[in-house]
């Protein structure tokens, strides 16, 4: 039976969807389950939530759970990882705030940015390690990303391990179904062509039920003037073509367009939240008091996520085909217009040979030059973290959009310098 590791199972709620996805699967029914974090406490609540869910699907699981990375790993079929280096305070306030003072504002600042280039900083060297471990004790292994800022991290660990790693996210699922809805069309029927990088994809072709929808949505988005949340992408549909896979919120934060220190008005124009973070760590205390009422609810169930974990691991042990959206490095020019060495992420056949990508092709050209201006910092960041070159560090933020286009070299420079301070516990030594 395939043994499923999850790294950073603390995320209880989220390990509790991918896993609660696995156990519904008949494919699966039977396999070892094995968690690791490094809080015993979240894990243990993660361990019981998961045996009650077993217990009522009637799973057959064995679930364990261990704080030794490298046992949880051991023999390992495929692992699943969400693991989020850094806390919440200091260093996610600090992804925010010292930006803040430099005059850089961000939405979410996971992906791009400063607050994702240190994000990625945080989490490469501890996903190496993660590679390193199943080179050497499951090398056969399949690693599944969820962690952010996915082509930086997926990036790192397809660039410098021979682990096969492919980098999930749920955008592409939910993209034409979002666009639709706020469109007020239907949206049952309908298939899509999509491609680019994570949380920058474009959806090329949009049919419903073999027709081709995109005029209409194109005439909708244009005819559609009052406020809402998805101006952004509106606006980029309108400039550059094509809808684009991540939200209005967070892909705004991704080019030098609409967080203007010269023009603060842009926020309340386009519904730009800039100060969210602030509350992400008030909600813990009602995130745990759910997670200990699942644990103690005796009817606890699970209804099939739109995560694609599930569905791979599915489509492996069956042999039986499942297309998805996979972050894989652009070896060969999947994307032909696009670098060989970013990742990219592009349509993937899935079955008993593994994750197959799909060439998908030449983006249209505005398409690919916004992708290349996210890749040349995402690239950089990469080059920081494998190489433990400090000035890599400076010129990844030099290269990001927003930040180029906001601030000048020796205030990079000096913004950087506090956040490397910061961030020293994580960061190779060669850095300082």
């Amino acid at each position: 039976m395939a043994k499923i590791t999850f790294m950073g199972a603390g995320s209880s709620i989220f390990c509790k969807n991918v896993l609660g996805d696995c156990l519904m699967s008949p494919a699966l029914k039977g396999c070892t389950v094995a968690l690791f974090d490094i809080d015993e406490q979240k894990l243990r609540q993660s361990e019981q939530l998961l045996k009650k869910l077993d217990e009522n699907l009637g799973s057959q699981a064995t679930i364990m759970a261990t704080t030794d990375r490298r046992e949880a790993l051991r023999g390992a079929n495929y692992v699943i990882n969400a693991i989020a280096p850094g806390a919440y305070d200091p260093y996610i306030i600090a992804d925010f705030e010292i930006p803040q003072k430099y005059g850089l504002e961000q939405t979410v600042a996971d992906t791009l940015g400063v607050g994702g280039l240190f994000r990625g900083l945080r989490a490469i060297p501890v996903m190496l390690g993660i590679a390193r471990d199943m080179e050497e004790v499951c090398p056969d292994a399949l690693l599944l990303n969820y962690t952010n800022p996915m082509c930086i991290v997926s990036g790192a660990v397809q660039r410098a391990s021979g682990i096969r790693c492919v980098g999930l996210c749920h955008s592409v699922q939910v993209c034409a179904k979002e666009l639709l809805e706020g469109l007020g069309m239907p949206t049952d029927g309908l298939r899509w062509k999509i491609g680019g990088i994570n949380h920058q994809a474009w959806m090329l072709e949009l049919y419903r039920n073999g027709e081709d929808i995109y005029p209409e949505v194109r005439r909708r988005a244009a005819a559609r003037t009052e406020p809402h949340d998805d101006m952004v992408r509106y606006e980029f549909m309108k400039m550059f073509g094509y809808y684009v896979t991540e939200s209005s919120s967070h892909g705004s934060e991704y080019v030098p367009y609409y967080h203007k220190r010269n023009y603060p008005e842009l926020k309340e124009q386009y519904h730009l939240p800039t100060n969210g973070y602030k509350n992400w760590g008030n909600g813990k205390a009602e995130y745990w008091a759910q997670v200990n009422a699942m644990i103690h609810d005796n009817t606890l169930t699970h209804v099939r996520s739109r995560e694609y974990a599930s569905h791979i691991l599915e489509a492996i042990e069956t042999n039986i085909p499942y297309e998805i959206n996979g972050n894989v490095q652009n070896t060969g020019h999947l994307i032909s217009n696009l670098p060989e060495d970013a990742c990219v992420e592009v349509p993937c056949l899935v079955d008993g040979n593994g994750i197959q990508p799909i060439r998908f092709g030449a983006l249209p050209q505005q398409c690919a030059a916004l992708n290349r201006t996210n890749i040349n910092m995402q690239m950089l960041t990469i080059e920081a973290g494998l190489t433990g070159k400090r000035e890599h560090v400076y010129q990844a933020a030099m290269l990001d959009p927003h930040t180029s286009a906001e601030l000048s070299i020796g205030d990079i420079v000096k913004m950087c310098d506090e956040l490397l301070e910061l961030n020293k516990p994580f960061l190779p030594a060669s850095m300082f």
